[in-house]
């Protein structure tokens, strides 16, 4: 059976994307199957740098298919911020509890009408290295006043979706995983992971800038 490894120690992570390829008659491991594997440095200045660079340095160390990922949270009043550094905006020691608590912080004063925010995630495949192509997707939102909800991880607890009036930690994961910036970004991995599977074709173009 075809292998495909997911760059990724994140549990929460991992756990979306083998529901989103599911369908796929393919082996899905993690880093956590790999653990002598290189450590992946994220000094990348955007999404799609960090996961090309996941891809790559998994997918030459491994000789194998990868998917690198990137993504987080851009909340417009905070210029985007905290962006790519999204895992530890709260530092070196964050946890999803102190980085939601810093974004309140620094929202507090800032009414609902100008909290918008919107999720993004970045998908990159790899061939033993060879970067097959990029694909992205978002999810609009607004950041709550508080924290709701047990469901997701990291700011699920604080991102509202207007149509529903919850948050991704109060919305029934079935319901996160049809409309995520994590599914728009799968559906299009997928077009480009079952071309590349048909074709063998070595670069399929990533359609977004890098």
């Amino acid at each position: 059976m075809k292998e495909i490894i997911i760059a990724t120690k994140n549990q929460g992570k991992l756990r979306e994307i083998k529901e989103l390829l599911g369908e796929f008659n393919i082996k899905v491991t993690s880093l956590a199957d790999y653990p002598d594997a290189p450590d992946v440095v994220e000094d990348g200045k955007t999404f799609s740098s960090n996961a090309i660079k996941k891809a790559v340095t998994i997918g030459k160390y491994t000789g194998k298919l990868v998917m690198g990922e990137d993504s987080g949270l851009e909340i417009d009043v905070l210029d985007n911020q905290p962006g790519i550094y999204s895992a530890r905006f709260a530092g070196d020691d964050a946890t999803y509890q102190k980085n939601n608590e810093k974004v309140l912080k620094l929202l507090e004063d800032v009414p609902m009408a100008k909290r918008q925010a919107r999720y993004r995630c970045f998908a990159a495949l790899s061939d033993g290295g060879k970067v097959i192509g990029v694909v992205n997707g978002s999810c609009a939102g607004l950041i709550a006043l508080s924290t709701r909800g047990e469901n997701g991880f990291g700011y699920d607890p604080l991102f509202i979706v207007p149509r529903y009036k919850k948050t991704f930690g109060e919305l029934n994961p079935d319901i996160k995983a049809a409309i995520s910036h994590r599914f728009h970004a799968l559906q299009k991995f997928k077009t480009m992971f079952i071309a590349y599977l048909s074709t063998g074709k070595k670069e399929l173009g990533c359609g977004c800038p890098h």
